[in-house]
Parts: structure tokens; sequence; C-alpha cells
């Protein structure tokens, strides 16, 4: 059999040996083992409310109120009061647009924004600008997260207690149930996961 023969036969097996090993064999070997040790994570995290899928905990998303007028695209969204609301995103929280805005810190662009949002989100909470927490300023790396800063939520906590006519108490014992810790415990700032939050919110009676 002619060199050139054998060398093509040889990769053709290769090809087909590594294709059975690392696109069938280990991919379902993972998918087993994450099925048994997490089997809520490897589905995906779902949420649900009154047995109905409304998102999932690993992916953000926006609360807000139905438009005036659906069949403008241009119409500017308003924030729910009755919701917490997540960080920004730079796709609107598009999970097929995962991607941070690519603006640095000398951008003007992303200076007029943050002061925008400054502005935009004292007055939605009632608070000083000069109190708004970081996190509700910048969007995160993915524009996905779904999780905001323990500050930004307790500064929404009042808004949310006010426009649901809910005790404080109550509001604040939600923040703390749905409040993760440092990842390992030691990497990063707690977190306040904003989609089970207003699920759980959703659900008071």
């Amino acid at each position: 059999m002619p060199t050139i023969v054998r060398t093509h036969l040889t990769a053709l097996r290769m090809l087909l040996v590594m294709t059975v090993i690392l696109g069938l064999a280990y991919p379902l070997l993972v998918t087993g083992i994450s099925q048994v040790a997490f089997p809520a994570k490897a589905d995906g995290s779902i949420v649900t409310s009154a047995g109905k899928e409304v998102g999932s905990g690993l992916l953000g998303q926006t609360y807000d109120l139905p438009k005036k007028n659906p069949a403008d695209p241009d119409e500017a969204a308003r924030p729910d009061p009755q919701f917490f609301q997540p960080r920004p995103s730079a796709y609107g929280y598009d999970p097929k647009s995962s991607g941070a805005s690519n603006l640095g810190p000398n951008s003007e662009d992303l200076l007029k924004a943050v002061q925008e949002r400054r502005a935009a989100v004292a007055a939605f909470d009632g608070v000083d600008p000069a109190s708004v927490p970081p996190d509700a300023l910048t969007s995160s790396g993915s524009g996905l997260d779904p999780h905001i800063s323990v500050a930004y939520a307790k500064q929404q906590a009042a808004r949310v207690a006010r426009a649901r006519n809910l005790p404080r108490t109550t509001v604040d014992a939600l923040v703390e149930k749905y409040t993760d810790g440092r990842s390992l415990g030691f990497l990063g700032q707690a977190g306040v996961n904003v989609v089970l939050l207003n699920t759980a919110l959703g659900e008071q009676k």
C-alpha cells in the first residue's frame, strides 16, 4: 500500500477514534456526572412560579412596565417600581448577545452614560445621587449577570416595599434570603440574585 494511502488511513482512524472519545464519550460522561451531582444547574437552573417557567437563576433579565405603545420600537423602557432592578446591560439582557460595552475608563460615552444612570437611579429610588452603588451605573462583563450588590439591593428595598405595600421587614428578609456569599468563601463580594428575589416577591400575597 502506498505511503500516502497509509498516512491518510491512519489519520482517518485517528479522527474516528477522537470523535468517539471527545465527541460522544466525554460529553456523555460529563453530562451524566452533572445530572447526578447538580441536576438543577445542569438543566439550566430554571426558575418557576405558579407552575410556569419564568427564567433562569443564571441569567439576568429586565423588569419593565408594559409599553404604552407596543408597536413603537423606539419607546424607552420604564422600570417597574414593584421589582428590584438589575444592573445595566450592554445588550439589554439578550442571552444571544452576551458581552460588555467595551468602553474604557477614558471614554466620554461611558462617562455620560454613568452620569445619566446615576441621576435616573437616584430619582427612581429616591436617594442621594452620591450614594448610588457602582454596579447600578455600569454593566457586568457578560451583560447577563443576575446579581446585584447587597448595597444596591438595600437601596431599592424601600421603594419596592412602598410600591407593593409590603412591610419593609418582609422585603429585607427576602433580600437576605437570596443573598449569595462570596465564591468559595473568599472570592469576590456577596451578591443578591435579582431573578430569584423578584420571583419570590411576585409570590407574596
